[in-house]
């Protein structure tokens, strides 16, 4: 098994100071790579305090530039805030810059909220037909010239500038929950990330169940590498436990109040669900969020990542962006680096 680091500048509140948070987010990078990490991820959000990331491609450069060996990924680029030749040029440059070391991922966007404001009037439920229609228009450019004339974009002749270093193109990786982007997925040789979110490790069965499907119904495809994501916090006492615990229920009462999309948002922070509203629901419960997530001990951890590893999972990814205090993160990285990845070496 293989590992990834998903990290994102993240500010929970004002009192934190911004050249801080982009401190810690290089170190925690740079530590990962240390550590023997194979890829870091960098996402896409827009006008949020807790995933700063207007431009993943921007965020990549910048950790190209301190890192020499780690793979770079954008998890997620958005399809529809993107003109397809201006997405494959920027994925192109940090392919260039890093000497070849772009993973691409590519998806349809989380938050009705950014769809107001980023592309006003598309619903977040259709967005994915944007994703279909960029994804070979990508290919093609990366290749050479080529015109297009789609449902979404038109264009005349064009090619990327700069291309790709990697040939035919970089590894390209989609984000899948539903049996629709799994079956994509297979059909155009992408590689795979799923999160189950907070939901216990049976969810990460059907997921599997779900890339079996696909792979059956396209003979002799190309088996995609398939990486897990769960949020990550490595402790070695109650106090840290409680810590973890405190930490990733604030940041998943500030994502409900995203995902309900209340338009509760202050400044570029989101207002915090109160937990007493959330207790009923079982994804919230303390217990269950410590049993589902990867948290624990390192001997706990390492339990739980044999059993993705068994599921067929090629590659885990540590999400540690979740609301834990700068130091509780390193040490949770630093346990996870010294003490959990050598059982998997």
């Amino acid at each position: 098994m293989k590992f990834q680091l998903a990290i994102n500048m993240e500010r929970m509140d004002e009192s934190m100071d911004m050249k801080d948070v982009v401190r810690h987010t290089l170190e925690m990078v740079q530590m990962a790579e240390q550590g023997g990490f194979n890829t870091v991820w960098a996402a896409e959000h827009h006008a949020l305090e807790m995933t700063i990331a207007p431009n993943p491609f921007q965020i990549l450069t910048w950790w190209a530039g301190h890192t020499d060996k780690i793979r770079l990924g954008s998890a997620v680029a958005v399809a529809p805030y993107w003109n397809p030749i201006n997405l494959a040029g920027e994925a192109a440059l940090i392919d260039l810059i890093s000497g070849g070391r772009l993973e691409f991922g590519i998806g349809s966007g989380a938050y009705q909220r950014e769809f107001d404001r980023m592309h006003p009037g598309l619903k977040q439920s259709d967005a994915w037909r944007y994703m279909n229609e960029m994804l070979p228009v990508l290919k093609a450019l990366w290749a050479g010239d080529y015109e297009h004339n789609g449902e979404f974009w038109s264009f005349p002749t064009a090619a990327s500038v700069p291309k790709p270093v990697q040939k035919p193109h970089p590894p390209i990786w989609v984000a899948a929950r539903s049996p629709i982007t799994f079956d994509y997925a297979i059909k155009n040789e992408c590689n795979i990330m799923s999160w189950p979110l907070t939901r216990p490790f049976a969810e990460a069965e059907l997921y599997k169940s779900l890339l079996d499907d696909a792979m059956a119904a396209v003979p002799g495809c190309v088996r995609p590498t398939f990486a897990m994501m769960r949020h990550t916090a490595l402790y070695d006492s109650e106090t840290g436990r409680d810590t973890a615990i405190r930490a990733i229920q604030t940041a998943l009462g500030q994502f409900e109040n995203l995902f309900r999309n209340l338009g509760d948002v202050n400044n570029g922070f989101p207002r915090k669900i109160p937990l007493g509203d959330l207790t009923d629901r079982e994804q919230y419960n303390s217990e269950m969020l410590e049993a589902n997530l990867m948290f624990g001990s390192p001997e706990v951890v390492i339990a739980k990542l044999q059993r993705y590893q068994a599921l067929g999972v090629d590659e885990f990814i540590y999400y540690a962006s979740m609301g834990l205090g700068q130091k509780e993160q390193k040490h949770s990285l630093e346990l996870f680096c010294s003490e959990v990845m050598p059982a998997f070496a």
